[in-house]
């Protein structure tokens, strides 16, 4: 519990205004321990990446305790923090959220993604007042077991177009993250939303730090510090692109004969080593 704690507190501490905490997203041992190895100071996953490992499609599909059990395995694989995407809880209710967060601290992470998106309804999002439950059981939860758990709330209006036009949309975007904190979030994440206009405007409205996600056409970490961001992440974006790599090389040994697509992977040697330490 003591060394979950103070490893909970580092890890908050590197949420900081202009410095972002980086976050190369992974979604099993092997790919944590080659994030954790670039450099990283903590390893987040990805729930579309650990789905898809997983054999299952992204969107809250995945049972709780094999999405769990992977994030124990990687947890126990890396020596930095690790914080868990969870989707929207794994939980139909606000006392499942609770059960999650409990599991998630028993695997020894010490950070969640929790999202207001919802999947096969007929709004895009869950009503503010039922997320806002939702958050505040994953906050009592992680302080019930004396863990200063990150919440990340994760508002959802950008990536699933939500919001009648851009000012309707950030107002909105506003007005949930202003629930989710007072709920008992730590930070916001905002996927979608990269253009340095509304990047500053989230920045400048939201009271607590902002994670925004990136990926190709999007501005540069720098650039993104020098708005203020305190956390930048890639979603399933590696993921995606590893898979991507699969499928061109596959494509290319089966239709051309040949291997150009395999060129610069990972040395043998330095992939088996970090599996093997």
């Amino acid at each position: 519990m003591t060394n979950q704690h103070a490893t909970a507190t580092a890890f908050r501490a590197l949420h900081t205004p202009g410095t972002p905490l980086v976050l190369p997203n992974a979604w099993d041992l092997a790919s944590a321990r080659v994030v954790e190895s670039a450099g990283a100071a903590a390893v987040a996953t990805t729930s579309a990446g650990l789905a898809w490992a997983l054999g299952a499609a992204d969107g809250d599909r995945l049972p709780r305790d094999r999405a769990l059990a992977a994030v124990a395995a990687l947890t126990a694989a890396v020596d930095v923090p690790v914080t868990a995407d969870i989707e929207s809880g794994y939980a139909k209710d606000a006392a499942g959220v609770a059960d999650t967060v409990r599991a998630v601290l028993g695997a020894g992470a010490v950070g969640v993604n929790i999202e207001d998106a919802l999947y096969g309804a007929a709004e895009p999002l869950r009503p503010v007042a039922e997320q806002a439950e939702r958050i505040a059981a994953a906050r009592g939860a992680a302080d019930a077991a004396g863990v200063p758990l990150f919440v990340n709330a994760r508002v959802d209006t950008y990536l699933r177009g939500v919001g009648d036009g851009p000012d309707a949309r950030l107002a909105l975007t506003l007005e949930r993250a202003a629930a989710f904190l007072a709920a008992g979030a730590d930070g916001v994440f905002v996927p979608g939303a990269v253009a340095p206009d509304t990047v500053k405007a989230l920045v400048e409205g939201v009271d607590g730090p902002l994670n925004v996600m990136v990926g190709p056409g999007a501005p540069t970490v720098e650039e993104l510090a020098g708005l203020g961001v305190a956390r930048v992440s890639v979603g399933s974006g590696i993921a995606q692109a590893v898979h991507a790599l699969v499928r061109d090389a596959a494509r290319e040994l089966l239709t051309e004969g040949t291997y150009a697509s395999l060129a610069g992977g990972l040395d043998y040697g330095e992939l088996n080593g970090l599996l093997g330490r």
